[in-house]
């Protein structure tokens, strides 16, 4: 005959809250892989700012003669800068000059001549140069004391190179898209 087997009373119970344990547990660890990684997936994101300001158009009617105007573009100065008629004429005059030697022609674009556009950040240290100032009426970079002509050519101070050129284009006569 066969035999019945008793179970001592509350052995039932307790099985089923160690099978609840062992499935919290195995659902808390899936959690904690998931957190773990997230930021591994996350990262390979094109960055918010970045993505946002891929390029930018500005009306090139907000600045006055002999002014300029800072833009942020990418996380970077852009300086906007109206020159006078008297500073193109002086930068075209001095021909090629700078590191790398250019000229203001290549700086800027046919017909849009008095307008140039320029990343805003000193080539030296990355400092943000004061605009009209300097030995060359330019930029002054306060930080090192690197001069720029209105061309954004460095022409005396620690700075290796010029102010960069971004890539840009005109929309229109008085729009301008950078990036």
């Amino acid at each position: 005959m066969a035999e019945s087997v008793v179970h001592p009373e509350g052995e039932g119970p307790e099985a089923t809250r160690r099978d609840f344990i062992h499935i919290a547990a195995g659902a808390a660890a899936v959690g904690a892989g998931a957190m773990a990684v997230w930021p591994l997936i996350n990262q390979m994101n094109p960055a918010a700012d970045t993505l946002a300001l891929a390029s930018i158009e500005f009306d090139l009617t907000k600045v006055q003669e002999g002014q300029q105007v800072v833009l942020k573009w990418q996380g970077k100065p852009v300086f906007v800068r109206y020159r006078t008629p008297a500073e193109v004429q002086r930068v075209a005059a001095e021909g090629a000059v700078g590191s790398p030697p250019e000229t203001d022609e290549a700086r800027t674009k046919p017909g849009h001549e008095p307008y140039l556009v320029v990343i805003g950040s000193c080539t030296h240290l990355g400092c943000v140069p004061t605009f009209n100032a300097g030995e060359f009426g330019g930029w002054f970079c306060p930080c090192h004391g690197s001069h720029y002509d209105a061309s954004g050519r460095i022409r005396k101070g620690p700075a290796p190179l010029n102010l960069v050129v971004p890539t840009y284009d005109y929309v229109s006569d008085t729009r301008v898209r950078i990036g």
